[in-house]
């Protein structure tokens, strides 16, 4: 039987909420709707939704807010919607844990395309599955990755990642001691073009490191910054 994705759509514009809704439940997603961020923040906490569609610039709780203290409990995949010329908000929003934006106006197909990736990412209802032996499994001296059910640990303790900051780590951790610069990891973990912004990497760099840090020293220190070129994991960094 298929799984049914429950999507969260918040916008302060109605027309814009009846688009969305109307190009993801041809896809078959169950669609919720807050027309403001203080109920879209309660509606995130209450529910576990598989992806939410969240407006930047809402009066009130605007969407950095919601993303920011939603984070602090839950790892929901959240997709910005931004208008044109808020780049400087688009960075920040990813320093708050948002895994993805697109800028209004935009093309709904666009929309239910990006959901569709970040939902093949997310596949949050892995960590349900109890009965399947994990195969596809990394692991180093203080972090494993497994990959069957998303989940990472750090000395025995549980990260709590959102689905790009795992992508990042796992697409990293697979390749030990190799280089990648930037436009490279926008290309392979984003999959598609970023307009050149590169410190979307930066961003969520920082943030898996700090995530990881909390839990274990080692594990964070295996994120390498190499100067001038970009990144790599270091399996025996213990500097």
């Amino acid at each position: 039987m298929e799984q049914e994705y429950k999507i969260l759509v918040v916008d302060d514009e109605e027309r814009i909420r009846r688009l969305l809704k109307m190009y993801l439940e041809r896809e078959n997603y169950v669609i919720e709707e807050a027309d403001n961020g203080e109920d879209a923040l309660s509606l995130a906490l209450e529910n576990d939704y598989d992806v939410i569609l969240l407006d930047l610039m809402m009066p009130g709780m605007d969407g950095m807010e919601v993303c920011k203290e939603l984070r602090e409990k839950k790892a929901t995949p959240v997709i910005m919607l931004t208008a044109k010329g808020e780049e400087a908000n688009r960075v920040q929003g990813f320093e708050v844990g948002t895994d993805d934006y697109i800028v209004k106006p935009f093309s709904p197909r666009e929309v239910v395309l990006r959901v569709k990736a970040l939902l093949r990412r997310a596949s949050s209802t892995s960590f349900l599955n109890t009965e399947t032996s994990s195969k596809d499994i990394i692991v180093y001296p203080h972090l494993t990755i497994d990959n069957d059910a998303h989940r990472v640990s750090a000395d025995g303790k549980d990260v709590n990642l959102t689905p790009k900051e795992y992508e990042l780590l796992y697409f990293l951790a697979k390749s030990p001691d190799k280089v990648f610069d930037r436009e490279q990891l926008l290309k392979e973990v984003w999959q598609y073009e970023f307009f050149g912004d590169l410190r979307t990497v930066d961003t969520h760099v920082k943030r898996l490191r700090e995530k990881l840090n909390k839990v274990s020293e080692h594990a964070a220190k295996m994120i390498v910054t190499v100067w001038g070129v970009g990144y790599k994991f270091e399996a025996g960094n213990e500097s």
